[in-house]
């Protein structure tokens, strides 16, 4: 699968997860999410893009209630206004063993653009 695909100006990406491109799962729910995001802004970079292009994200999460205040406290840190439209859903479990989290996101070209620092690089090149 591409980890992103693009039509009329949107970008969708694949899910990502708390898996590290390596296949690792961290037992900590904070480095799952940041994993997920480092993973995200990856793919919008190779893309020409940036988290202030991202018009929605779904986050799937088990535990949804337990883990909603450590996701608020790094969104607010790896995210800026104008934020995206964000939905949240609780599900049972992933394919992977131990994974918590995943994030279904769109991305659009013409929302203005912003910096945002990347500590993950992309095994792949984005295939568009």
């Amino acid at each position: 699968m591409a980890p992103g695909s693009e039509i009329g100006g949107f970008v969708f990406l694949t899910g990502f997860n708390g898996a590290g491109l390596d296949g690792k799962v961290w037992a900590d729910v904070a480095t799952q999410i940041n994993t997920a995001l480092d993973q995200v802004f990856d793919v919008l970079i190779e893309a020409g893009l940036s988290a202030a292009h991202v018009v929605e994200v779904t986050r799937y999460h088990v535990g949804l209630r337990e883990y909603l205040s450590t996701f608020r406290a790094i969104w607010a840190q790896r995210m800026s206004e104008p934020y995206p439209a964000w939905t949240a859903i609780e599900v049972a479990g992933f394919a992977t063993e131990g994974v918590t989290v995943e994030l279904r996101v769109i991305a659009h070209r013409k929302a203005a653009p912003k910096i945002t620092t990347v500590t993950h690089i992309l095994a792949e090149p984005l295939i568009m």
